[in-house]
């Protein structure tokens, strides 16, 4: 970062961005024209959604953005999980997205990522077979076939959609609304070090910054791997009874067959028992680490109060998080280089306007989205 940056601070100027400019840049809106404001908005959610599960942080996400596209914020087009590139991994969790189609009466599409890393920043691999590029395939397909502009979700590695740009940029700059980026560290290039999701593949992370639609890019935390409420992270944390509990039964069940690593194939049939009591217990106990939800709630044209409350985007209230136009680059290596320009209007930066509440705030928002869902 540059000592631009530091000075800006410094000067308190901040405050006026998340003030001032808050019906502007941080509204969230693109040159993208609704016929009406009725039409919801198309989302690719992009993730690294494996069972068993590499991270629980990856299901909560999946439920959050199937429950904004059965509340109506948002028209979920497809899943696109990453390939599992480690043994360690497990298979891509096509049974998870399955159990939500059912639990909100979806029809959404899933496809698994290419099998490769970039080797390069601009590598479209070439040699890959159609097998190999189903997803980045579909992806592109899929944005050629949405009559309005496309928002991508990234919440896994950036591989799939950074090969997709690379391949037809042009189609991004007219088709895709605006990708959102959660992974990489606000400090990493003064660090040194890189953020999990940021270490997939540097260098499709790097060719995201390359893309001509806006992005909105959300550091997973200010400090590199540092888990703590911070301006420029995502990073939130709540115990799940607080909200796991109060869920409707085949919600519970959803997230309990992924939290207690099924080996079952009866995916359909799990959702219809009464909740395993012993496991509610303990899993309730457990902290659960995240960061992505601040984001789909943004993309789906909303934001949240101090006091927890979802309200569009255009309301008069004052919101915990906001995003802050920068200018930004990524070099090869996976460090970011950028300083806050008001004047950008396609590179934003996540702000935390309210450190003292936005934990509380955000979780509160999102178990009141969840409890939406019907029994």
């Amino acid at each position: 970062m540059k000592v631009k940056r530091g000075d800006f601070l410094k000067l308190g100027l901040l405050a006026l961005v998340s003030g001032v400019v808050k019906g502007n840049a941080f509204s969230g809106e693109t040159t993208d024209k609704r016929r009406n404001t009725n039409e919801k908005t198309p989302v690719i959610h992009a993730t690294d959604l494996y069972h068993f599960h590499c991270d629980p942080d990856d299901h909560w996400d999946l439920a959050t953005i199937y429950t904004l596209a059965w509340a109506g914020d948002i028209d979920l087009l497809g899943v696109l999980i990453d390939y599992p590139t480690k043994s360690d991994l497990g298979d891509p969790d096509v049974m998870g997205v399955a159990q939500m189609n059912y639990l909100t009466g979806k029809v959404v599409p899933v496809v698994v990522g290419s099998p490769f890393p970039m080797n390069s920043r601009n590598d479209i691999q070439p040699d890959a077979t159609r097998i190999d590029h189903q997803g980045v395939n579909w992806l592109l397909d899929t944005l050629r076939k949405s009559e309005l502009s496309v928002v991508i979700n990234i919440v896994g590695a950036a591989t799939n959609v950074a090969v997709a740009l690379k391949k037809e940029p042009e189609l991004f700059r007219k088709k895709c609304k605006a990708i959102y980026l959660n992974a990489g560290s606000a400090n990493s290039l003064k660090d040194k070090k890189l953020e999990y999701n940021v270490k997939l593949n540097p260098l499709a992370y790097a060719a995201i910054f390359d893309a001509p639609c806006p992005v909105y890019w959300m550091p997973c935390t200010t400090r590199t791997n540092i888990g703590e409420v911070s301006e420029f992270g995502t990073y939130y944390r709540f115990i799940q009874k607080d909200i796991l509990h109060f869920l409707p039964g085949k919600l519970q069940n959803f997230f309990l067959f992924m939290l207690g690593k099924k080996e079952s194939h009866e995916w359909f049939s799990y959702l219809k028992r009464k909740p395993e009591a012993d496991l509610l217990a303990e899993f309730g106990e457990s902290v659960r680490h995240m960061w992505c939800t601040a984001g789909f709630i943004h993309a789906a044209g909303k934001k949240v109060t101090a006091e927890g409350e979802m309200v569009p985007l255009n309301s008069e209230k004052e919101s915990v998080f906001s995003f802050t136009p920068v200018k930004a680059g990524c070099d090869d290596a996976g460090y970011v280089d950028w300083e806050i320009d008001l004047n950008s209007r396609n590179r934003y930066i996540f702000h935390v306007n309210d450190t003292a509440n936005y934990q509380n705030a955000v979780t509160s928002a999102l178990k009141d989205l969840l409890l939406q869902l019907p029994e």
